[in-house]
C-alpha cells in the first residue's frame, strides 16, 4: 500500500455512506473516522444517524472515531475537527490500517484535502454582530474592499461564509496564520449519488423511522440535561424543528412536513458543496447510491484496487 492512504466515501445525507464504509473496512482492514459535524456530540444519536449498529459485520466491530467525544451543548468547529482528524488519521496508519473518513461534512472533508491553514482564524463576534444584517450584496461588496491576497479563498455561496470571508480577511491584516507541519495524504474519494426522487423518498421514509422511534424523546431529553433552545437550533435540522414543536411553536404536522423539507434542501446543498470541491481540484469517483449493495461494494473495491496498484 502507498504511503499515507486515506479512503474518502461522502455523499449526502440518507445515502448510505456508513454502510459502505463499513464493509470496506472489513474488506481492507480498515477504522473509519467520522466527518460530521453532529456525529461528535454524546446523546445525540438518533437525529445524527449515528446507527453505531452498523459498525457490528461479519461477527466484529470495526473500530470508529471522531463519535461521541463531546457532550451535547459544546461548540466545534473546522479546526477542531483537523486536530482530531490527524490524530486519529496517524494513529491509524501507524498500526498498518487503513483510514477511512466517512460523512457529509463537506467544509471538514475539504479542509483536509485542502490542508487550509485559515481554519484557524478565530472567530470575532464584535464583527460578526456588525455586519448580521447585511445582505449579500452588501457583504460581497465589503470583502472586494480588501486585499486580493486576503480573499483569494473566499466561499462567498452565502452570507454566513461572505462574514467568515470578512472575518479572515480582517484578521490576515493584522496577523499571520502559521503553517503546521501535516502529513501528505494520498486519497482516494468516493461519492455516493441517486436520482432526486429517490433520494427524497429515502430521506421522508428515514425521517418517519427516526420519529417513531424516539427522535422527540431523544431532544426532549437533551432539554432536560440543560442543552438550550439556543443550542439546539444552532445544530440545525433534526434538533431545530423537534425543539420548537416541544416549546409549542409548531404541530407535529407542521414538524414533520418542514423538517422533511429541510432535510432534502439540506442534501441539495451537500451536493452543491461537493461539486465546489470538484471545481477546487478534488477527484470524487461518483457511484450510484441505487444500484444493488453488492455491485455498489464491487465497483467500490475496483476504484481502491485501481488506486492502490497505481501508486505502488
Amino acid at each position: 500500500m502507498f504511503p499515507n492512504p486515506l479512503l474518502i466515501i461522502l455523499g449526502p445525507t440518507a445515502s448510505g455512506k456508513t454502510k459502505l464504509a463499513v464493509s470496506l473496512a472489513d474488506e481492507f482492514n480498515g477504522e473509519i473516522i467520522s466527518a460530521d459535524s453532529r456525529q461528535i456530540f454524546k446523546g445525540m444519536d438518533i437525529g445524527t444517524g449515528k446507527d453505531l449498529a452498523e459498525y457490528h459485520i461479519n461477527g466484529k466491530q470495526i473500530p470508529y472515531h471522531l463519535i461521541n467525544i463531546r457532550s451535547a451543548g459544546d461548540k466545534y468547529n473546522v479546526n477542531l475537527f483537523k486536530e482530531d482528524f490527524y490524530h486519529s488519521f496517524q494513529d491509524i496508519n501507524q498500526r498498518n490500517r487503513l483510514p477511512i473518513l466517512c460523512g457529509g461534512t463537506g467544509m471538514y472533508i475539504h479542509s483536509v484535502l485542502q490542508n487550509y491553514e485559515l481554519t484557524a482564524v478565530p472567530r470575532d463576534e464584535s464583527l460578526r454582530a456588525k455586519y448580521e444584517g447585511f445582505s449579500r450584496e452588501q457583504l460581497q461588496d465589503t470583502l472586494n474592499s480588501y486585499p486580493k491576497k486576503l480573499r483569494e479563498q473566499a466561499d462567498s455561496s452565502s452570507s454566513k461564509r461572505l462574514i467568515r470571508a470578512i472575518e479572515i480577511a480582517e484578521y490576515l491584516q493584522y496577523n499571520d496564520v502559521k503553517k503546521k507541519e501535516r502529513p501528505i495524504i494520498n486519497p482516494i474519494v468516493i461519492g455516493l449519488q441517486s436520482d432526486l426522487t429517490t433520494r427524497r423518498d429515502r430521506i421522508l421514509a428515514r425521517l418517519d423511522l427516526r420519529l417513531k422511534n424516539g427522535l422527540i424523546e431523544e431532544v426532549e431529553s437533551l432539554l432536560a440535561n440543560g442543552v438550550s433552545l439556543e443550542i439546539l437550533t444552532f445544530y440545525g435540522l433534526e434538533y431545530k424543528f423537534v425543539a420548537s414543536y416541544l416549546v409549542g411553536d409548531i404541530d407535529f404536522v407542521s414538524l414533520k412536513e418542514r423538517l422533511g423539507i429541510a432535510i432534502c434542501q439540506f442534501a441539495k446543498r451537500q451536493m452543491t458543496f461537493f461539486r465546489k470541491m470538484e471545481k477546487d481540484g478534488v477527484q470524487i469517483n461518483w457511484l450510484n447510491a441505487d444500484d444493488q449493495f453488492s455491485m455498489l461494494k464491487s465497483k467500490a473495491i475496483q476504484l481502491i484496487n485501481s488506486k492502490f496498484d497505481n501508486e505502488k
